[in-house]
């Protein structure tokens, strides 16, 4: 654990806090594509992102549908929610790349909300960011045809990953998005066409 580092990173929160959170939480260091949090699952610590990312969705059957990133210096509000009330979680949570994380106990949230001016900041800003994510997510369901919203996706993947050729297939896409693979490779093919997107042995790159 590289605590300069993260103090440098979580600087926001304060230095008594940052006191607090580095003696209780534990830190970890997950792989890409690690299922952290499922839904059911009662929540007994809460993920601080210092590097990486880690998707949250929600699933029915073999659909999925992508909700939000928790990015560095960022924590999940649905955690926060479930574990103040003690209810077992309503979503998924998957490591987006390789990721680097403090892990914050339940046992201390209460303790450092009323504590903690830096504590109450950062749930609120990421309440925030969760709504403003959530309204975009309906937006892009309700207003946007698929291809754009594929166009998207796969934009904000090259952003969290940082390359500019995703690895990824048409069936996690289609996953993600909620619709077929069938549809998706439709998409991808008249993309492709339109000379807005690239196919690559590595993956697709989007143009």
């Amino acid at each position: 654990m590289d605590e300069t580092l993260i103090r440098k990173k979580l600087g926001f929160l304060g230095p008594q806090l940052l006191d607090e959170i580095l003696a209780h939480a534990q830190y970890r260091e997950i792989p890409a594509d690690t299922e952290i949090l499922r839904a059911g699952q009662y929540i007994k610590v809460i993920p601080l992102v210092i590097e990486g990312a880690i998707k949250v969705f929600t699933r029915f059957k073999d659909k999925e549908l992508l909700l939000y990133y928790i990015r560095p210096e960022e924590s999940c509000i649905m955690s926060f929610a479930a574990s103040l009330k003690n209810t077992p979680s309503k979503v998924f949570a998957l490591t987006e790349v390789d990721t680097s994380m403090l892990l914050l106990p339940v046992s201390k949230i209460d303790g450092w909300f009323h504590s903690y001016a830096g504590f109450n900041e950062l749930f609120f800003n990421l309440y925030n960011e969760r709504y403003i994510d959530l309204l975009d997510t309906i937006n892009q369901l309700l207003f946007n045809k698929l291809d754009q919203r594929v166009l998207d996706h796969l934009r904000a993947k090259q952003e969290i990953v940082g390359v500019s050729t995703v690895k990824i297939t048409h069936r996690q896409i289609a996953a993600e998005l909620g619709t077929a693979r069938e549809v998706i490779s439709r998409i991808i093919k008249k993309l492709e066409k339109e000379q807005k997107l690239e196919q690559l042995p590595e993956g697709i790159k989007v143009l």
